[in-house]
């Protein structure tokens, strides 16, 4: 199991049957998976020049600015038409 995957619940059924929906504030509530998650992405992206992250709300705000701040990058944010 990845150390993260105890942080974010699944609710059965949501938002129709036979769905399993992944809440992930009981990952933001604590700061310390949050650091994970925001450090993971780093590692991943923090060597490819990045210069704008563009977060898709609304998951992709929450994810996206901390991101740009460490990768020294801009933020767009980006709403669905």
């Amino acid at each position: 199991m990845n150390a993260l995957e105890r942080y974010i619940r699944t609710v059965q059924d949501f938002p129709k049957p036979g769905i399993g929906f992944k809440d992930i504030t009981t990952l933001l509530k604590e700061p310390e998976p949050f650091k994970m998650v925001i450090n993971e992405f780093v590692a991943r992206f923090g060597k490819q020049g990045v210069q704008k992250v563009v977060g898709i709300e609304a998951r992709g705000f929450i994810f996206g600015a901390p991101l740009a701040l460490h990768l020294n990058a801009g933020f767009v944010p980006a709403r669905k038409p």
